[in-house]
């Protein structure tokens, strides 16, 4: 195997999605009023209207949600965002209606090519179903789909699509040792 070149990383194929100023005017935003101050969260879903996102109504998104694009989230009607969770979407979320996604949540579309030598970016995005519910920090990897009305149990690590109506849990840990 090459030995990784990290200087020669370009980040080439990541499309960030909008001009400098507006990132930069969402990163102010995010980091001044919606996740680090309490606002109302009719406020908090405006202002992630105003920078892109497409919220559907009745929707709750807590305060300490991060969110890293808002112009590539889209969430449907009646879901919830629970505090702290993580979005980091360089590639689109997308959250279907009456979805939980509960506290402590990371959905993660961004990854890395271990085979390449400059390590460059191995992105894809995530969809959460309607009615699904992804429990208190479960992670969720890029190019996942969570099928309708599943539930991911909390501390789960999801790596490849969960089929509609399916639980996934987190691995127990043997009483005796392994797992």
């Amino acid at each position: 195997m090459t030995r990784r070149s990290l200087a020669g990383f370009t980040g080439r194929g990541y499309d960030r999605g909008r001009p400098v100023a507006v990132q930069i005017a969402w990163f102010a935003v995010s980091g001044l009023v919606v996740t680090r101050w309490w606002c109302p969260g009719g406020v908090r879903v405006a202002l992630l209207r105003a920078f892109g996102a497409r919220i559907g109504t009745g929707t709750n998104i807590r305060h300490g949600v991060r969110i890293h694009w808002p112009w590539k989230l889209t969430v449907g009607d009646h879901s919830w965002i629970g505090e702290g969770a993580h979005l980091l979407n360089l590639e689109p979320i997308v959250i279907g209606s009456d979805v939980c996604v509960s506290q402590d949540v990371l959905l993660c579309t961004g990854s890395h090519d271990r085979r390449s030598p400059t390590f460059e970016f191995d992105n894809a995005p995530v969809v959460v179903e309607d009615g699904a519910w992804v429990a208190v920090r479960a992670t969720v990897l890029r190019g996942v789909t969570i099928g309708a009305d599943a539930v991911v149990g909390a501390t789960a690590l999801v790596t490849r699509d969960v089929p509609a109506r399916a639980v996934v849990l987190a691995p127990q840990p043997h009483p005796h040792g392994g797992v």
